[in-house]
C-alpha cells in the first residue's frame, strides 16, 4: 500500500519514539486516516501510536477534538487556526506526547481562489505546549497525490518533533 521509503521512515519514527518513550496521536481530515494507517503498518507500533482521530466533518472536529465553532466559522476548516486547534485537541484527548493534524482540500472539487485544491494545513503539538503550523500548496495534482503528499509532510513533522525531544 505504501512505498518502501515511507515504510522505512515510519519504522524509524516508531523506533525513535519507542526509544524515547514517546506516544503519538493523529488528527486527520483530508487524509481520512492514511497517516494512522501508515504508522500502524509497522509491527510494534502499538507501543507508540496512542490513537488516531478521523474528523472529516466540522461537527467531528468540534465533538472529538474540541475545535471551537468560532474558529471554524471565522477561519474555516482548512486553516492554520483549525489545524492548531485540531493538534491541541488530539493531544488533550489522547495520552500522547506528540500530536499532528492534517486538514485540507484534496480535490478535485471544493477549492476556491483563496483556498485552492491542494491547499493543506498541518500542525504538530507537543506536551510542552508548543505548536508548529505548516501550510502546503500542492496544487491540483490529483486527490490521491495530495493525500499522500500530506501524509509525507505530517510524517516529517512527527520525525522533527520526536527528534527534538
Amino acid at each position: 500500500m505504501f512505498s518502501s521509503e515511507l515504510m522505512q521512515r515510519a519504522g524509524a519514527l516508531i523506533a525513535l519514539c519507542r526509544n524515547k518513550a514517546l506516544k503519538a496521536a493523529c488528527a486527520e481530515s483530508c487524509t481520512g486516516g492514511l497517516l494512522s494507517g501508515l504508522l500502524t503498518e509497522i509491527a510494534g507500533s502499538s507501543a507508540v501510536f496512542e490513537r488516531g482521530f478521523v474528523v472529516y466533518s466540522n461537527e467531528a472536529k468540534q465533538e472529538l477534538l474540541g475545535v471551537p465553532a468560532e474558529t471554524l466559522r471565522r477561519h474555516g476548516a482548512v486553516s492554520a487556526e483549525t489545524a492548531r486547534a485540531m493538534a491541541a485537541g488530539a493531544l488533550a484527548h489522547a495520552h500522547a506526547d506528540l500530536a499532528v493534524s492534517i486538514t485540507g482540500i484534496a480535490g478535485p472539487d471544493g477549492g476556491a481562489p483563496q483556498k485552492p485544491v491542494g491547499l493543506v494545513h498541518f500542525a504538530c503539538a507537543g506536551a510542552n505546549g508548543a505548536i508548529e503550523a505548516v501550510e502546503r500548496r500542492y496544487g491540483a495534482i490529483g486527490r490521491g497525490a495530495v493525500r499522500l503528499a500530506a501524509v509525507e509532510t505530517a510524517l516529517s513533522m512527527l520525525e522533527k518533533a520526536a527528534g527534538e525531544r
